[in-house]
Order: structure tokens, then C-alpha cells, then sequence
């Protein structure tokens, strides 16, 4: 039975005026997304690949409605996205979407506690623990999410900087999933880890997926993550998909060119080591 359609994009493009030098020149624009489609079904993992500027990070921006395409559409769970709507009301989007960034102290407010960083999903989207509205129960679901991720929950009183690199992604992790979206987009959010740091999270990802139904997107140049965690992969370059498909046809029967070089010049992750 195939699982039903959770997140559906069509004809995404984005352009962005580039700046006039003089007042004489005419106004030009950049492409830095071209009518991109792409669907994610309930419970599947789609990883996103390609050189740097191809495109997945304004993909993802789009995606999330984290910003307005020019052309195209976005539809999650079957309803539109209005990137232009006030905040408030992309609250329903943001309730069901959670997002992992690159670097975890950048996107970690130094000057909260750990508990406060994780539980701030919570407090924003007016949540108790159990996900209902209300204010029950959310230092408790803050400690169950830290145990989820690996963390000691009495860490919750601790800030950012008393933590090493992995241990900060796990908790921005943990303030990802807190809310129990139903899909987590992660953009790029192991490439600062080492080997056996990334190796764990994916299987905190892993188990996720199986215990909770949770879907993901996953932007990477680690060929190995999408590998590993990936039912399904798009190729993007130069702002368009190239390429998609199950992940063992395209990593192992790539069908265009420039994947075939793509996954020539990265480095694998030998899945045994």
C-alpha cells in the first residue's frame, strides 16, 4: 500500500534582482531555483544532493515557507502554503515542520538553557507535552525528547558552550522534534560531526522514523547519510532537478552525466567501519 502524500511542491522557482551598478543598467535577475517539483510521503526520507549553489537550501527555505517563491506552489498535507501570510497564521506549518541547521552553536541561543532552547517550540506554538494546546507537562516532554537524542535530561539547566559540537546538534535535534512535527528537514546538519558522532544521529534518526512515523528531508553532501537514511534522492544542479528516484537506483544506476561525477568526486561513508 503506498503511503499517502505528505508534502507536495510544484513549479517552485525563485529569483532574486541582482543589484544595478549604475542607474543606466537594466534590471537582471539570478535563478537560484527552477521550476523544481518534488513530493515527500508519510513516513518516507527524501535526500537532496548536489554541489554547493545548486539550489537545496533555498529549496528548503521554500519548502518550510521560510521564504515566498516566484513562481510555483507548496502544498503540505494537502493545503497550501502562503509564505506571505502573516507569521501567526503559518503557525499550522510550523506545528507539523521542524528544521535542523549546519551549525549547532549558531543556530543555539547562548544565552539560554538548554531547557529553555529545547522547550521554546512549546512555549512559541502555545503546546503542552502531550502536543495539545495548553502549558501542562512541557518541562517533562523537554526531558523525555533530551532521553530521545541521547542526553542526560538533567543537562537541561546547562547552555550551549558547556557542550562539544555533537552533543549541540543533538539538542538542536531535540528542539526540532519536541513539538512532534510529522517532518523534520535537516539542512546539512551533519557535515560539521565527525564519522562516529554522525554514525549516532543517524540512528536517533533512524529510530525515529520507525518508532514515531516521522518524515524527513535531508539536504547532505555526504552520500553516505542519504545512503543510509534515504528511501528516496533528488540531484540538483544549478537550481533544477536533475535526477530522482529510490536511492539504490540512483546512487547505483546513476541515469544522467553529472551524478555520475557527482558521486565519483564524494567520499563515501563505508557503512561497516
Amino acid at each position: 500500500m503506498t503511503a499517502s502524500l505528505l508534502l507536495q511542491a510544484r513549479g517552485l522557482t525563485r529569483r532574486f534582482t541582482v543589484a544595478r551598478k549604475t542607474l543606466f543598467e537594466h534590471r537582471t535577475f539570478t535563478t537560484a531555483l527552477d521550476d523544481a517539483d518534488i513530493d515527500v510521503r508519510e513516513g518516507s526520507a527524501v535526500g537532496v544532493i548536489g554541489e554547493s549553489g545548486s539550489g537545496k537550501s533555498t529549496l528548503v527555505r521554500l519548502l518550510l515557507g521560510l521564504d515566498t517563491p516566484t513562481a510555483g506552489w507548496v502544498a503540505f498535507d494537502g493545503r497550501r502554503v502562503d509564505a506571505t501570510a502573516r507569521a501567526r497564521s503559518l503557525h499550522w506549518l510550523r506545528r507539523e515542520t521542524g528544521i535542523v541547521f549546519q551549525d549547532p552553536y549558531a543556530s543555539l541561543d547562548p544565552r539560554m538553557s538548554v531547557g529553555r532552547i529545547v522547550g521554546e517550540p512549546l512555549w512559541a506554538l502555545g503546546l503542552s507535552g502531550s502536543g495539545t494546546p495548553g502549558s501542562d507537562g512541557r518541562r517533562e516532554r523537554v526531558r523525555e525528547v533530551l532521553a530521545d537524542v541521547g542526553l542526560d535530561a538533567e543537562m537541561v539547566t546547562r547552555y550551549p558552550h558547556e557542550f562539544s559540537g555533537g552533543q549541540r546538534q543533538r539538542i538542536a535535534l531535540a528542539r526540532a522534534i519536541v513539538h512532534r512535527p510529522r517532518l523534520l528537514v535537516g539542512d546539512e546538519p551533519l557535515s560539521a560531526l565527525d564519522v562516529t558522532v554522525r554514525a549516532q544521529i543517524l540512528q536517533v534518526l533512524a529510530r525515529l522514523r520507525e518508532r514515531d512515523g516521522l518524515s524527513i528531508v535531508m539536504v547532505s553532501h555526504d552520500i553516505g547519510v542519504v545512503q543510509n537514511l534515504c528511501d528516496e534522492v533528488v540531484v540538483m544542479k544549478d537550481g533544477r532537478i536533475i535526477e530522482e528516484g529510490p536511492t539504490e537506483k540512483v546512487l547505483l544506476e546513476p541515469q544522467v552525466a553529472y551524478t555520475r561525477r557527482l558521486l565519483a568526486s564524494i567520499p563515501v561513508i563505508d557503512p561497516d567501519a
